[in-house]
């Protein structure tokens, strides 16, 4: 048996949102953060199907159907939920022999950081309502968060030390136990380590998501800090070297695409937030990329749409949602094709 998880850019069945609500960290800014999610949700259900998950639905169906999103591709579910970032609790879906199997990895809140008992219930409960027909679902045992992973879809996988082998999340494994399982879960051939590179702001112990992503032919597109008087320059450039130093399967040097460093954004409370063009979302026919309302953006957009030439590039602004330190990519995850009955 063949086991494969699938590059992001593949073909998709629909992405899956939790819906921000006023019990959560959002009750400050819930309306910014609503339109922010109304406005994913618009751009994924003009390509794939939609399914979100919220306390309440009435409210979230209401607002989507005057917002002028395609309801005949939306699907909500009642769930209470700790907060939104679905990317680190949605499942993991890889290929056995080309069918699909559900992973329902732990999550624990980046290293029990935050509450997550609702969260950690959400990919199973789907699972027992039916939203996945009759596909296969695994618990691993393990505590495995979506955006600390990227995959090319060949059996390569990149991620971080500083957060795969934080001692609150798997203790009992070392780097090598690490690589041995999720070898076996995923089906990998290899994994290569960034030991450099994080974000002032970031709960996530550097989530490769944030950093460093996997493009279609042998890309990898990263943040790059040019300015050397910011506090980020040192370790962005160690980790820039080590990218230099990656190989591909065949031996060859990745074709590496640095991302601009946006201006600096910060919290009211004056602490810094951790802004990141590489936080983007991949779907079907397009790719929603995260701004921030400064002069970086056009420039971002215009990098991704050259590495992802056959994608609508569509700019989402997600100044909102780095306020509780996250973004775009973060928020949502994918569910590849075959899935969904």
């Amino acid at each position: 048996m063949k086991r494969r998880l699938p590059a992001e850019w593949e073909e998709q069945d629909g992405i899956l949102l939790a819906w921000p609500h006023a019990r959560s960290d959002w009750r400050d800014n819930l309306a910014a953060v609503e339109a922010v999610f109304i406005e994913i949700a618009r751009a994924v259900s003009r390509c794939e199907r939609l399914l979100i998950v919220a306390p309440a639905i009435e409210p979230v169906w209401r607002q989507l159907d005057q917002a002028g999103v395609e309801m005949q591709r939306v699907s909500l579910y009642r769930m209470d939920t700790n907060d939104t970032w679905a990317r680190d609790f949605g499942p993991i879906t890889i290929f056995e022999d080309d069918t699909p199997v559900l992973l329902d990895f732990g999550f624990n809140a980046w290293g029990l950081k935050f509450a997550a008992d609702l969260d950690n219930l959400i990919t199973g409960n789907l699972a027992k309502a039916g939203v996945f027909g009759r596909c296969a679902i695994r618990v691993p045992g393990l505590i495995l968060e979506g955006g600390s992973i990227e995959s090319d879809g060949a059996g390569t996988l990149l991620t971080t030390s500083a957060c795969l082998l934080s001692p609150n999340r798997n203790p009992h494994l070392d780097r090598q136990g690490i690589e041995r399982v999720l070898g076996e879960q995923l089906g990998l051939c290899r994994v290569l380590w960034l030991e450099n590179g994080s974000l002032a702001g970031d709960d996530t112990d550097a989530h490769i998501d944030t950093l460093a992503r996997f493009c279609p032919d042998n890309t990898i597109v990263y943040v790059r800090c040019e300015d050397t008087t910011d506090e980020h320059f040192p370790a962005l450039a160690a980790m820039e070297a080590e990218l230099l130093a990656l190989r591909t399967a065949g031996g060859e040097p990745y074709r590496l695409v640095p991302l601009p460093w946006p201006q600096p954004c910060f919290h009211a409370d004056g602490h810094r937030l951790p802004a990141t063009y590489a936080n983007f979302l991949a779907i079907n026919g397009a790719v929603l990329v995260p701004t921030y309302g400064v002069l970086q953006d056009a420039e971002a957009l215009a990098i991704l749409g050259r590495v992802f030439p056959e994608h609508a590039i569509v700019g989402i602004d997600c100044l909102p949602l780095i306020a509780q330190h996250g973004s775009l990519h973060c928020v949502t995850m994918q569910i590849p094709q075959g899935v969904l009955p």
